[in-house]
């Protein structure tokens, strides 16, 4: 596969103390966490960083609510505290947002139980939007909940980070501050065992097909649902699977009448809890709960999860007539949890684990199973300190409150649009996505008319943002920026014309020629497809079932 960017030197024979394996939400976090302990580390992906699990979540950053019903409040704490955190370092990228529990009268859940957990959940999270908001969109969304069914609704504080894409790109910029050495569409072959120890790995440049062996004192497998694959190609044999793949499928619809404007968590047609959400405006809905033990690299929603979704939005809000037809896309994700036996998958631990490999005949390697987006800085540490990291310095450190960020933001929004010469919505969105580093992009801009254009009419995304996704943010192909490092391909006005539109400006700014842009444009726009895909009809019968 050839591919445009920099040359990268060569790691043959290279040594790192750390090699991690994977590039989601946790492998960014582990490397960044290594590095800046000091630890030479080279960081690997074979696709792009957050092309996996990360960037097909729900795009929440939550203590889980719902765990609380098995027991695992351990888990439920360390959330919380790790949401905290987040609001507070990344007030740009995570936002709070009310949810609204909403429970019919057939709710096997007790509004008693429902006010005793959001207490304790309030208790260990705080609260900072008031009740106000809350009390107005419950009165609006009543107009538009099912009338034949009783309704109880409680309003509690959680958290969205809309663009988790933004959010690993940002820590592997950190990572790479550090020191880490970071290679995306690189394949890792295998790990290099000797003597019941591992002495490093055999990597495949995909974009010039070299392979290259490289050394290494720890090894860790942060591949999330690929953990067992890995272990299998290395020829490192457990008795049991570490992974038992859980898809979850999402819906992503325009906003329409009666459209929630705050979260809202209620139960499907089973009783399992789903999340109906606005998101980078349009509406989310999510998720499912299906075993899949196939590529994770070709999850697809089922037809059968599709209806599930919609049948259950529909059965929530019947009057705002929602159809098949109306789905922009679909898309869906394994999630890497612990193998279970348990039939009930609802019940199996979020919390994750991280499996030592001594026992197995691979000292020194360690695979990471299950995690989320929330807990990722602290599953990070927790990995350091098992290869001998003091991570107790890092985490010691203050962090800036959101009070003094939120006006510091705005500022930056002005003296952006001055630097740049862009309009202050413009301005905005470059802020909202990049913090801090919207300056540098703000200095690229200033270079050239060209730079400062928008990616395509529908958006104030400008393609300074996507010169300087390739030159720092490890951004290799069209796909790389568009879906990941400045995701304007996600929202609601994409089309053919803006993939056409944002590889030419792109291609101008890059110096791409005719045959370079149209493969580049031939690629994005086949990976954008079978990431987001169109659902195929639905069953007639079953949308007037639903009716």
């Amino acid at each position: 596969m050839n591919l445009p960017g920099k040359a990268r030197p060569s790691l043959e024979s290279d040594h790192f103390h750390v090699i991690v394996i994977g590039g989601g939400i946790n492998g960014v976090a582990i490397a960044r966490e290594c590095a800046r302990a000091g630890r030479r580390t080279l960081l690997v992906e074979e696709h792009d960083f957050a092309a996996g699990t990360t960037s097909r979540s729900t795009r929440i950053i939550h203590g889980g609510l719902r765990y609380l019903e098995h027991g695992e409040i351990g888990l439920v704490r360390e959330s919380l505290r790790a949401r905290r955190t987040l609001l507070r370092k990344q007030p740009h990228l995570v936002h709070p947002l009310q949810f609204l529990l909403a429970l019919d009268s057939n709710s096997r859940r007790s509004a008693l139980s429902v006010r005793a957990g959001l207490w304790l959940y309030r208790r260990f999270g705080g609260s900072s939007l008031g009740s106000k908001p809350a009390e107005f969109e419950m009165k609006r969304l009543e107009r538009w909940l099912d009338s034949g069914r009783r309704w109880s609704m409680f309003s509690y504080e959680d958290a969205q980070c809309e663009f988790p894409e933004r959010l690993v790109a940002e820590w592997l910029v950190d990572a790479m501050q550090f020191g880490a050495v970071v290679r995306n569409h690189t394949r890792v072959l295998t790990v290099n065992v000797t003597h019941g120890r591992v002495r490093g790995v055999m990597l495949r440049d995909q974009l010039t097909g070299k392979e290259e062996r490289v050394e290494a004192t720890w090894v860790i497998n942060a591949t999330g649902p690929w953990a067992d694959r890995l272990c299998q190609t290395s020829s490192i044999n457990m008795k049991h699977p570490m992974v038992g793949g859980v898809r979850g499928s999402h819906i992503v619809l325009p906003l329409f009448a009666g459209a929630p404007s705050s979260a809202l968590y209620t139960e499907a047609t089973d009783g399992r809890p789903i999340f109906v959400i606005p998101w980078n405006e349009q509406v989310l809905v999510g998720t499912t709960e299906v075993p899949d033990a196939g590529d994770p690299a070709k999850a697809q929603p089922s037809s059968e999860e599709i209806d599930y979704l919609l049948s259950s939005l529909k059965k929530l809000l019947p009057k705002a007539k929602v159809q098949s037809e109306n789905i922009r896309y679909s898309f869906a994700g394994v999630r890497p949890l612990p193998y279970s036996d348990d039939k009930d998958l609802g019940a199996i631990s979020r919390h994750h684990i991280l499996r030592d490999h001594k026992p197995d005949g691979a000292s020194h390697m360690i695979s990471v199973i299950g995690g989320k987006l929330t807990t990722a800085t602290e599953l990070a540490r927790e990995c350091a300190r098992k290869i001998g990291i003091d991570t107790r310095k890092f985490e010691a450190v203050g962090v800036v409150g959101n009070d003094s960020l939120d006006p510091l933001l705005d500022q930056w929004v002005i003296e952006i649009a001055e630097a740049a010469s862009v309009s202050e919505s413009a301005a905005r969105s470059i802020v909202e996505w990049h913090g801090k580093r919207a300056f540098e992009i703000a200095n690229l801009a200033m270079s050239s008319a060209e730079l400062r254009a928008p990616l395509c009419p529908h958006t104030e995304h400008i393609v300074a943002e996507a010169a300087d996704a390739m030159a720092n943010e490890c951004a290799v192909t069209l796909a790389d920026v568009l879906l990941r490092r400045v995701p304007v391909a996600l929202g609601p006005c994409w089309s053919d014309a803006c993939s056409r539109e944002a590889a030419m400006r792109i291609a101008a700014a890059m110096h791409w020629n005719e045959l370079q842009t149209a493969a580049e444009l031939e690629s994005f726009e086949t990976e954008r497809a079978a990431f987001l895909r169109k659902p195929a009809r639905l069953n007639r019968t079953f949308e007037h079932a639903a009716d």
